[in-house]
């Protein structure tokens, strides 16, 4: 038998964004010191509107009238729309295109987080063109601006299951084609800082969740529908969205012609078999479990974010609990599996 969802969802389908979107007043401090306007580039997808609105409400919260733009073909999982709802402009711009991205409003501040992930697989050629050969050119265009790169904590080897896994200085030994071009990307705006002083910022990401998409939704509908997890792959990092877009944002006050990295994730090396089995226990229901873990995982080590900003706020039997209720309601979800189970890096 389930348990009584509706005192455990914070909020409903139309007030999701907002909600996710809520600064804390830390960054609201932090982006008053940061001068200019933003945009963020490859706005469209499924963290994109929730960067845009922080960002709205921080300056809203200081009475400044930066500029906040979405950047996005606009081809994912939020329209225009959305973003017009929230009072946000929108720039609709295929960023490979070099005469599309001149077009563009300079701005002090860019957050980028365009660039291909899934169905990427045996397209080299994609990847090439849109996390390596693209990024050059917006670090080139926006060299003159503050920049907040998003890369993955893929870009690391796999690390022991009993270890705190990889830090900000450990070894970038990524695997598979997609994590490759990852950390490509991140080689160009290196670059960017090198030959024109960009101050940048490389946010290293593992693995952030919500209502509607990520490993925790992953999870709790395979046990929902009854049906078989692999915990081959067997443990992750977790961070809840509104917190993984916080220290971000803090975050981009710190970028560095030096190059500042961080690793942004929840502080807990969480096994997915105890992940299952909690879902398990609130939908009333055994989780139906195949494979046995691996000695490695992709795991990262987010001290560092944790100990500039605090720890993230949300823990996780909140998120389970949250996503739980989500789920068993029959919420809408964006349907967009994250292939966290993988160990071949080919999402």
């Amino acid at each position: 038998m389930g348990f009584l969802t509706t005192r455990l969802s914070p909020c409903s389908p139309e007030q999701a964004d907002d909600f996710l979107s809520e600064p804390p007043a830390e960054v609201v401090e932090s982006i008053n010191r940061i001068p200019g306007d933003f945009l963020v580039l490859g706005a469209g997808g499924k963290m994109g509107l929730h960067v845009c609105l922080m960002l709205r409400k921080a300056l809203g919260a200081i009475g400044r009238k930066s500029l906040v733009g979405a950047v996005s073909r606009f081809r994912s999982v939020h329209d225009r729309e959305e973003f017009h709802r929230f009072g946000i402009e929108t720039h609709a711009c295929d960023l490979t295109d070099y005469s599309a991205l001149e077009s563009l409003p300079q701005a002090g501040n860019i957050l980028f987080m365009a660039g291909a992930k899934f169905g990427t697989a045996g397209q080299p050629e994609v990847l090439q063109k849109m996390n390596i050969e693209m990024p050059e050119m917006v670090a080139s265009h926006f060299s003159g601006s503050r920049i907040t790169a998003f890369s993955t904590g893929c870009v690391y080897s796999f690390a022991p299951v009993d270890s705190t896994g990889s830090s900000e200085g450990s070894a970038t030994e990524p695997t598979g084609e997609y994590a490759k071009s990852c950390l490509g990307r991140e080689q160009a705006f290196r670059r960017a800082a090198l030959d024109f002083g960009t101050q940048l910022a490389l946010i290293r990401l593992n693995y952030s969740v919500e209502f509607r998409y990520g490993v925790l939704v992953d999870i709790g509908r395979k046990v929902l529908l009854g049906e078989p997890l692999d915990v081959t792959m067997g443990y992750v990092n977790l961070i809840w969205q509104r917190d993984a877009v916080a220290h971000t944002l803090r975050a981009h006050e710190l970028a560095s012609t030096a190059t500042f990295v961080l690793n942004v994730t929840g502080p807990d090396v969480l096994k997915v078999r105890d992940l299952a089995g909690r879902f398990g226990e609130l939908f009333g229901r055994e989780a139906i479990i195949t494979g046995q873990e691996a000695e490695t995982a992709w795991l990262n080590d987010a001290s560092l974010s944790h100990r500039l900003f605090g720890p993230p706020e949300t823990r996780i039997d909140q998120m389970i609990e949250w996503v739980a209720a989500w789920l068993e309601q029959g919420r809408p979800t964006f349907d967009k599996p994250t292939g966290f189970e993988r160990r071949d890096g080919n999402f």
